[in-house]
């Protein structure tokens, strides 16, 4: 019976105090490592922003041909 005194006040401390500590600064340190951008994130970023201006143009030039064919397709909307 000594042997499980023995153990049990340290064991009864690192269930609440340790444990929920450490518990609570890996999830923050995993949200904050979350949050930042990894670098294949800037690269579709940078892929989607230098597309933009091709979609732009590509809507206009759509837009374009339906005002020529279909005059009142906007308001068919």
């Amino acid at each position: 019976m000594p042997f499980f005194g023995f153990v049990e006040t340290p064991l009864i401390i690192f269930l609440v105090i340790v444990a929920p500590v450490w518990i609570i600064a890996h999830y923050t340190m995993r949200w904050r490592s979350a949050k930042t951008l990894t670098s294949g994130d800037e690269q579709i970023l940078t892929e989607l922003w230098e597309s933009v201006p091709k979609m732009e143009s590509r809507i206009k030039n759509l837009e374009r041909i339906l005002d020529a064919e279909v005059p009142d397709w906007r308001e068919q909307l």
